[in-house]
């Protein structure tokens, strides 16, 4: 057993116990050797006239005998059921011989099936009652002739014997019923008190294991404060000491920790960060939930995630005790800001690509348009040729090409994508977009690439203040006619027919 009766279940507990009654029933034993001195003290003294000293001296050595056999049991198998009824029948054999030997014994009867519930077992109990009525039974017959010669109020030994033994069945089954209660008492709060000690070592177990789980987050994360709403306290688990400080739900909205990392939270943040860390509100927003987060910018070392963690809560799911941690993701912000710009680029120019279009279209058609809003629609122009006779690292540079051209032709002015093969959508907020079709096509005329010597394109524009009523896919349509106007003139002004 390991620092106290918590480790055992309530098997080893009867077990142990057995072992420590018969411990103590084998000591009793050897002391009622005494028994008979006593008897031939009062032999001496004329207490006993009908004793002899051969029923002392019997005495004596039955006990003797019946305490070196049960010592034995003890030694060899201390905890077995044959040890425990061995050590009551041998009392219950040692009051036998007392009673036939004339030795006045009333009371000690009916202890013996009392100490049989000291093993906290029914069917032991049982035993000793059964075999202390019968053997009391036999003994008062057998000494009933004597017993009746004494006195003169029963004619016959029948009659003593009828009347002693009425009596003896009363007061054996009122033992039987008090002691078939008290066993069933003691063994129902042994039972109980296990059960208590059971909960409380899962209880304990849980905790150790939640504070070994707590303790290896404290090497993950840059703050861990365990939070108790119940006795309303903080504690850094950071802190070698980990002292914990009082909260006053009534006027404090903020732990000690927070207190600190508001400061360094970046101005516009603040607010945000205080409503988040409000300590009136947050078992309301936990409720139901293992975890709430959000991420905020320190204003040393970038972006870090708070977190509150629920460790214990009601039955109802209102938390009662929380993990608040904090923890450097800069990083990590860094890196998903780069994975989000990389699937909205384009590989090849660089541009945004069709799916960042799509979003910002989606976007776009929630709100309303402002009056400087305008769509390009924008074509390379001869792209197959040059794929067709040049090969397709001309065609690339071509596209690549444009992609530049458009790039510093619109610059902070919006934002260009590339939504096909050659083909690019922008969207600008400017007041003059003839001017920005105008700075294109200049662009393009400037460029000259190692494949092909010129570069150019059609552009098409709509613009929301010439299309007061057009939506924003109306404008892109309207956008991509203009573009194919632009186009056509194109061709025919150089005389190449597309169809060829």
């Amino acid at each position: 057993m390991k620092d106290g009766i918590t480790t055992l279940d309530y098997g080893q507990f009867l077990e142990r116990n057995r072992i420590t009654v018969n411990k103590y029933l084998n000591m009793v034993l050897w002391f009622f050797i005494l028994t008979g001195p006593a008897i031939a003290s009062g032999v001496k003294g004329g207490i006993f006239p009908d004793i002899d000293y051969k029923t002392c001296i019997g005495i004596s050595v039955g006990v003797a005998f019946l305490a070196s056999v049960h010592l034995l049991l003890t030694k060899m198998i201390p905890s077995s059921t044959i040890t425990c009824i061995f050590a009551l029948t041998a009392l219950d054999v040692l009051l036998v011989y007392m009673s036939y030997s004339h030795v006045s014994i009333y009371l000690t009867w009916f202890l013996v099936p009392l100490l049989g519930l000291l093993f906290c077992d029914r069917a032991i109990f049982f035993y000793s009652v059964i075999l202390n009525y019968i053997l009391m039974f036999i003994t008062t017959w057998l000494t009933a002739p004597y017993n009746a010669s004494l006195q003169t109020k029963h004619p016959n030994a029948v009659a003593f014997f009828s009347d002693r033994m009425s009596g003896f069945t009363i007061e054996t089954i009122i033992m039987f019923a008090g002691g078939y209660i008290l066993g069933k008492l003691a063994v129902g709060y042994f039972k109980n008190l296990f059960a208590q000690y059971k909960t409380i070592q899962e209880q304990e177990k849980d905790m150790k294991e939640k504070m070994d789980i707590l303790n290896s987050m404290a090497e993950i994360y840059d703050n861990v404060n365990l939070i108790d709403f119940v006795n309303n306290t903080e504690v850094s688990l950071m802190d070698s000491e980990q002292k914990k400080h009082g909260i006053d739900m009534n006027s404090q909205s903020q732990t000690i920790m927070n207190q600190r990392l508001i400061n360094q939270v970046m101005p516009d943040q603040q607010e945000a960060f205080t409503n988040f860390t409000n300590l009136k509100t947050i078992r309301a927003r936990l409720s139901q939930k293992k975890i709430v987060s959000a991420d905020f910018i320190d204003v040393v070392s970038g972006w870090f995630r708070a977190q509150y963690i629920t460790v214990d809560s009601t039955l109802d799911g209102i938390p009662n005790v929380v993990i608040y941690t904090t923890r450097n993701v800069d990083e990590e912000k860094r890196r998903e800001e780069n994975l989000i710009r990389i699937s909205m680029t384009d590989e090849m120019t660089r541009l945004y690509n069709r799916r960042c279009f799509d979003e910002d279209l989606m976007e776009l058609r929630k709100g309303e348009l402002s009056d400087d809003f305008v769509l390009f629609s924008i074509d390379v122009n001869g792209l197959k040729a040059v794929n067709d006779t040049k090969g397709h690292a001309a065609g690339d540079e071509l596209i690549k090409g444009a992609a530049d051209c458009l790039a510093l032709s619109i610059g902070n002015k919006g934002k260009v994508y590339r939504t096909g093969g050659d083909e690019f959508i922008a969207i600008v907020h400017a007041d003059s977009p003839e001017q920005i079709r105008s700075d294109i096509n200049n662009k393009a005329k400037e460029w000259h690439g190692i494949y092909c010597e010129e570069i150019a394109m059609s552009v098409g524009y709509a613009t929301h203040r010439d299309h007061k009523d057009a939506t924003i896919d109306d404008l892109e349509h309207i956008a991509d006619a203009e573009m194919y106007k632009d186009k056509d003139r194109y061709y025919k002004e150089r005389g190449i027919d597309r169809r060829r």
